[in-house]
């Protein structure tokens, strides 16, 4: 039997909103969309040069879609639903690095969808403390 895919990114991509200060995009009435793309490795290391000047494939790219300080609410939208971005995975990558960790490709790949969501609500990592405040959402949303 092979993986669902899409039912592990609603899973993971539901779970990162739930441990998120926006958590009440989970139960309220509003909707919420994220794109996720499986891809392979030769078009994420092609959009990682064009958007991160990086010339090589990444394991996971966030395109937020939705400006940080518009995520309190949906008055950004007309019809109340919010798309908040898009996620691409590279799936040699991905592969590659579960095998080294020796974890399952879907556990590495949730992992990363959870990561990339963190992304597209406005985290980042980018000294010490937005990581450690990034990776303790992260272990949160996956232990749940």
């Amino acid at each position: 039997p092979g993986t669902d895919w899409e039912f592990l990114a609603q899973q993971a991509v539901s779970a990162a909103i739930a441990h998120s200060p926006y958590a009440a995009f989970a139960t309220d009435s509003t909707l919420y969309e994220v794109a996720v793309k499986l891809t392979d490795d030769a078009e994420v290391h092609q959009l990682n040069r064009a958007y991160r000047e990086k010339d090589k494939p990444t394991n996971v790219l966030s395109f937020p879609m939705v400006q940080e300080d518009l995520l309190e609410g949906t008055a950004n939208t007309d019809d109340g639903e919010v798309l908040l971005g898009e996620i691409v995975l590279a799936e040699g990558v991905c592969a590659a690095e579960a095998a080294e960790k020796g974890i399952s490709v879907a556990d590495h790949a949730t992992h990363l969808i959870v990561h990339g969501t963190f992304h597209l609500l406005g985290y980042d990592h980018m000294d010490d403390n937005e990581a450690e405040a990034m990776e303790a959402l992260e272990i949160r949303a996956l232990l749940s």
